[in-house]
């Protein structure tokens, strides 16, 4: 389980220690469906090339697999498109002062998807980003059906017709889910999102985004290279470097941390048709009584991705933490597993480390700078999911962008009036119902019952864990994939959690009880602030 994230390049400063702030999520993008889901991100560079500014502006198998998904013995390959390299961008002339509609800060997966739609509907909009040709790291990982709900389909570069879950050693801990898995093509889909701005007259200035002031209704962004950007509205998608938006508490969120791999092997013992979700056995650290003891009290799973014979993608995760799970001892952990399972390596393509906050305290808001992603808080708490949660999230954002631009001229009184607020109050007033439109009260309740999750599952040892796992996928498949997928509403997540008590041991139960009631009152805490009249905006 993991998530992904807008404006990623602007936070890995080295991969060594890649991450106070979070660099890798999985998912999906384009619902229009109110209740979606998420997923993760990236690695290598590329040169940007950009053209003169535009003068102009769980138990049940399917029924059927559809045609062109991997068949029952393999997993299904698709061909890679050309790269995006030599797409052409629209540049930003740093010396053109006019103001624009919108600044997005940060060219990730959700930043580009505002941008595009925003710009589609006719406003000036510019993506702040020092390297927007960068190619997105690490693997998405995703459910098919996601992709396919949002039509991209054709943006998966291979596809399992079924996932795994080990929950410990020998047949009868074995779990089959039979809701087919794919990889993201990472260069398609950035190739799709990339020509959409270009068509639509998006514009791209190469820097990092550095503060922003508000002002008499009106926006300005100062870069690092001293540059400024006028605009009604700012955007912050620079991930959970959260560069532009403010916060009125302690940011405190569990982390997920991942060690991945992308290596060829001699051989390995994984099935080709199926994706191996969670492993939680322990075998391997038989022999080995210090790593024994530690994963019994903080323990980490294995999630694989079998492309070939002799090429895998491994990672060895801790699903949610306090303090962070260390980079080392995860590395050592996957190796240690790795020989147990005989995987001699030949070579090795990608290495990922990643690091998700999960939870926490959301932004400030209604605030004058917007934000969507890691940024806004949207990483599912429980499970590190993202992806497909901003990217379902963008079109919501960006139409109610659209609306609050258009405002001042759809009234009779201000026909041909400048988009955007004429006056602070204005400006504020906009930003309030946008905050609103992508965090409605129905969303607010639901990462409350999400973050009691995470709290549940911060306390749990390995036997524990154990215990919660074999309970959640031995629910009803609208039960464990909607809560993956934060489809489920806030009354669906209570009648969720109730079946998951009642599908638990008697053992399990006690621990639900005596682990869970102090994230239960806290759950109980901010729901109450989701029921008080909405603040007015000052």
């Amino acid at each position: 389980m993991h998530g992904a994230l807008s404006g990623l390049q602007q936070q890995l400063p080295c991969r060594k220690q890649c991450l106070h702030h979070g660099v890798i999520f999985r998912h999906r993008r384009f619902g229009f469906n109110r209740f979606e889901n998420d997923a993760r991100i990236y690695q290598l560079r590329t040169r940007a090339t950009l053209t003169k500014p535009n003068k102009q502006s769980a138990q049940h198998p399917p029924a059927q697999h559809s045609p062109g998904r991997a068949s029952a013995e393999t997993a299904n390959h698709r061909q890679s498109p050309a790269t995006f390299e030599s797409l052409q961008l629209h540049s930003h002339n740093p010396d053109n002062t006019a103001k624009l509609d919108l600044v997005v800060a940060g060219a990730g997966p959700s930043g580009i998807a505002v941008a595009e739609r925003v710009s589609a509907a006719g406003y000036k909009v510019c993506v702040v980003d020092p390297a927007p040709l960068a190619h997105w790291p690490n693997n998405y990982g995703v459910w098919v059906d996601e992709f396919e709900a949002m039509g991209l389909q054709d943006c998966l570069e291979i596809i399992w017709p079924k996932a795994k879950v080990h929950l410990d050693s020998g047949k009868d801990n074995e779990r089959y889910l039979y809701r087919p898995y794919g990889r993201v093509d990472r260069t398609k889909l950035k190739s799709k999102l990339l020509q959409r701005c270009v068509e639509h007259g998006v514009t791209f200035h190469e820097t990092k985004a550095a503060k922003v002031e508000h002002a008499d209704g009106s926006s300005t962004l100062t870069c690092s290279d001293g540059s400024q950007l006028h605009s009604a509205l700012v955007l912050d998608c620079t991930g959970h470097a959260r560069k532009l938006v403010t916060f009125d508490e302690k940011f405190d969120p569990g982390y997920q941390a991942a060690y991945g791999m992308m290596i060829e092997v001699d051989s390995h013992p994984f099935e080709l048709d199926t994706m191996l979700f969670m492993d939680w056995r322990d075998d391997h650290t038989k022999g080995r009584p210090e790593m024994r003891a530690a994963n019994q009290k903080l323990p980490t799973f294995l999630y694989v991705m079998p492309f070939s014979k002799t090429k895998l993608f491994l990672e060895e995760t801790s699903l949610v933490s306090r303090p962070p799970f260390a980079f080392q001892e995860l590395k050592d952990r996957l190796q240690v597993r790795m020989e147990h399972l005989g995987i001699k390596v030949t070579s090795m393509t990608e290495e990922e480390y990643c690091l998700i906050p999960m939870g926490g305290v959301l932004p400030k808001f209604p605030q004058r700078t917007l934000g969507i992603g890691g940024t806004g808080g949207m990483v599912h708490p429980s499970t590190g999911y993202m992806v497909a949660r901003v990217l379902g999230a963008a079109p919501v954002l960006a139409d109610a962008i659209i609306d609050q631009l258009a405002a001042p001229s759809d009234r009779a009184t201000d026909a041909g009036a400048p988009n955007g607020a004429s006056n602070e109050q204005e400006a504020v007033d906009m930003t309030s119902k946008i905050w609103k439109a992508i965090w409605p009260k129905e969303r607010l309740r639901q990462r409350e019952f999400f973050t009691f999750g995470m709290d549940v599952l911060l306390k749990l040892d390995l036997r524990e864990t154990r215990q919660f796992f074999s309970a959640f996928f031995g629910l009803s498949d609208f039960h464990w994939q909607g809560f993956l997928s934060s489809r489920l509403s806030f009354p669906q997540l209570m009648a969720f959690g109730l079946a998951l008590f009642a599908n638990s041991s008697n053992q399990a139960r006690a621990n639900l009880i005596f682990k869970g009631t102090p994230g239960l009152v806290s759950m109980f805490t901010g729901l109450g602030k989701t029921y008080l009249p909405d603040k007015k905006s000052k």
